[in-house]
């Protein structure tokens, strides 16, 4: 029998019990919300937020409006209650909002329209249910969103199609596609067992975690005896020979992420051979679109390429392949859509990742149509570098080539989770699933794995000082950045009062928005005021003559350089010194045609008395062959470590005979050390992702926001 102070105290807690009971009775929802917004907060504390979680934070934020509007138009609960609920009710758009602090990539899912997909809608549903509400029917069955069929060409580029004359003359002569007789199943795809799982997220998970620790590189036939494929005086690679069997053996969508300079461009003219994929359909960017014709002419011959321009007025209309440019495939959208393509190749397409350009819509919308048209078309995503920031960088490729629709997997890659018997619940699915992706298509090879002649190379951190009135000038302004980003901070402390930080301790949710408010400012301001990008800028002029400088002291000493750099006035002033120096250099920059642009990479590779390439950063850091060199020199440094691997890689390829070293001109203390460092650490992402290496996870944050959050809490620390 209890003691009278046993029986008080379990009576104070019946009364305690009784009365939250009550309050829940009210609201019975709000108790769900408050233990699935604390499993957000704790995920987000871990790391980013992945897509189910992100999933999560959307219906919690929709069911707190909704419930917020329910409390208030309840005419049967008291008015102590209502507050009481409302109180309950903003403590978790509370944690929210510090969340969306955190990550801030969230606060676009507070929008009123969100939480509107069919995985939100279910889990809402659920939820609901668990809190005992009664639904109407219609909310009880929830569907997935009958895809439509998109116009290829959306009204606002309608006004902008063209339609050369040479295309209307390939279309009267030849007036009707060849029609497709492949069988085609009929009915609606049956029920699987996973089809209520929301599977995105542990797709996306298991690359992130490099589940299973293998590369992500799917099984490829051997070597065949015999190389078929070749035209005289050239030989196919045996990993571009294995990759070639798989076509021939009836695969026809990849992402091919093998390391630059392994021989892509040829591997896929070769594979649209076989594949007898066309006409084919070549998006690349402005940079190699010469480069592109030229392969097609070395390795197919009896294959005719033809390079579209501007309005597309001297196109071959009856040749098997089309090379266009991204900037202008908005243009040629409707023509293209309508000549029957067996199959399109995006090269980079890493440059497709951000779902909402018009260039992503623009290619998803043409491969969208090329599957409608043609049974197992050849689609081809290449790209050395397809992790920029983060795994779901994937989205848009694994789109374009049919594998899932972004809600969801396809029915080939569902079918071959199904087949694993497993679901998300059970940890041995991340491997499963892992390689049930890899096997639609992935190939990565890297050149140690493949070329074994291919050297190694270094990246050499070269640190120089900035000593003159100008060097010191970019110190004291990133002083005053740092100065003003930390009196906005502690605005920000002040005005939200204790948060029970110890004497001296910094709050990093108030760091991360500040850096990411001055970030966004940035954008919109451009160069007109100091900020973090005319700051970087500055240090690119101020290292311009030192960069040309050791440029010249080390062609005099090995020979060919490449010299690359981000901004005009910065090449301007280092082909200044070269010709002071008595160099003879070459340039290569965006605003160039394809065939001056190509004029100087073939000068420079041929010509002995050529010793330097003056290279732009974006125009020439991708799909150029430079091997000539083997040494370059990193003038400015990049935002993405994918820009600066691209750049080192124009040298670093098949055929080159001799270790390849980058030599990075760093500023010393400033700034620019602390870009080359995150730079670095952004290097880990594909190595974990792609090739299976134990590599401890980085900040998912842009380098310029760390960069920001760096400045400020250097400034906190000295104050």
């Amino acid at each position: 029998m209890p003691t009278t102070a046993t029986a008080s105290r379990g009576s104070s807690q019946r009364r305690r019990k009784t009365t939250s009971s009550r309050r829940d009775d009210e609201a019975p929802v709000i108790p769900i919300l408050a233990r699935k917004v604390r499993e957000i907060e704790a995920k987000a504390q871990r790391g980013k937020l992945g897509p189910t979680n992100r999933v999560k934070f959307q219906v919690i934020a929709f069911l707190v409006r909704e419930e917020r509007a329910r409390v208030k138009a309840d005419t049967e609960i008291t008015d102590a209650a209502r507050a009481e609920l409302l109180k309950r009710l903003d403590g978790v758009a509370t944690i929210l909002a510090k969340t969306a602090a955190r990550d801030t990539s969230l606060i676009q899912l507070l929008e009123v329209d969100q939480a509107t997909s069919p995985v939100a809608r279910r889990m809402r549903r659920d939820w609901l249910l668990e809190s005992g509400a009664e639904l109407p029917p219609d909310e009880l069955i929830i569907t997935d969103n009958t895809p439509k069929a998109a116009p290829v060409v959306p009204a606002a580029l309608a006004e902008k199609q063209v339609i050369p004359a040479s295309i209307e003359a390939r279309q009267m002569a030849n007036p009707f596609l060849a029609p497709d007789l492949t069988p085609r199943s009929t009915g609606d795809a049956p029920r699987r067992r996973l089809d209520g799982w929301e599977l995105m997220g542990p797709l996306y998970k298991a690359f992130e975690t490099g589940a299973g620790g293998s590369a992500a590189s799917m099984e490829l036939p051997p070597v065949p005896e015999f190389d078929r494929l070749s035209p005289r005086g050239l030989e196919v690679m045996p990993h571009q020979s294995r990759f070639l069997e798989a076509v021939r053996t009836g695969h026809r969508s990849f992402l091919l992420a093998d390391e630059p300079g392994l021989g892509k461009t040829a591997e896929s003219v070769l594979a649209a051979s076989v594949a007898d994929a066309y006409p084919l359909l070549v998006v690349v960017p402005n940079v190699v679109k010469m480069n592109w014709a030229r392969e097609v002419q070395r390795w197919t011959p009896q294959r005719r390429a033809t390079v579209i321009s501007g309005g597309g007025a001297d196109i071959d209309a009856f040749a098997d392949i089309f090379i266009v440019n991204y900037e202008i495939l908005d243009r040629h959208l409707s023509w293209l859509s309508s000549i029957g393509l067996k199959g399109i190749v995006v090269d980079e397409a890493h440059f497709i990742k951000n779902l909402t350009s018009q260039r992503s819509q623009n290619v998803l919308a043409l491969a969208s149509r090329v599957r409608q048209q043609t049974r197992d078309p050849l689609l081809l995503a290449l790209t050395g570098t397809p992790l920029i920031n983060d795994v779901e960088d994937f989205d848009a490729i694994w789109r374009f080539l049919g594998w899932t629709n972004g809600e969801k997997p396809g029915p080939e890659l569902m079918e071959k989770l199904d087949a694993t018997g497993l679901t998300p619940a059970d940890k041995a699915f991340y491997p499963e699933a892992r390689e049930a992706v890899i096997s639609m298509g992935i190939v990565r090879r890297k050149k140690k794995d493949v070329a074994a002649d291919l050297p190694d190379k270094l990246v050499a951190d070269l640190p120089v000082e900035l000593d003159d009135e100008y060097g010191r000038s970019i110190r004291q302004a990133e002083r005053e950045l740092g100065a003003r980003l930390a009196a906005k901070y502690r605005r920000i402390v002040e005005a939200r009062g204790d948060r029970g930080l110890a004497a001296g301790e910094i709050d990093d949710d108030i760091v991360r928005l500040v850096a990411h408010g001055e970030l966004e400012e940035s954008k919109a301001a451009g160069s007109g005021s100091e900020n973090v990008f005319t700051m970087v800028r500055r240090i690119g002029q101020a290292k311009a003559h030192l960069a040309a400088d050791y440029a010249v002291q080390l062609q005099r000493s090995v020979g060919k350089v490449v010299f690359f750099a981000k901004h005009i006035d910065v090449m301007d002033a280092a082909e200044a010194h070269f010709k002071a120096s008595g160099l003879k250099a070459v340039s290569v920059r965006g605003e160039q045609t394809s065939t001056a642009r190509q004029a100087a990479i073939d000068a420079f590779n041929s010509d002995p008395d050529v010793g330097i390439a003056v290279c732009s950063l974006t125009a020439a850091g991708v799909g150029l062959n430079m091997q000539a060199a083997s040494n370059v020199v990193l003038a400015e440094l990049s935002w993405t470590a994918a820009e600066q691997t691209q750049a080192i890689d124009r040298v670093h390829r098949i055929g080159q005979e001799e270790p390849v070293t980058a030599w990075r001109i760093i500023a010393a203390h400033t700034i620019d050390t602390k870009i080359a460092e995150l730079i670095d650490s952004k290097e880990g992402l594909a190595a974990r992702a792609l090739d299976g290496q134990a590599i401890e996870p980085g900040s998912s944050d842009s380098v310029q926001l760390s960069a920001l959050m760096h400045l400020l809490r250097q400034a906190l620390g000295a104050a």
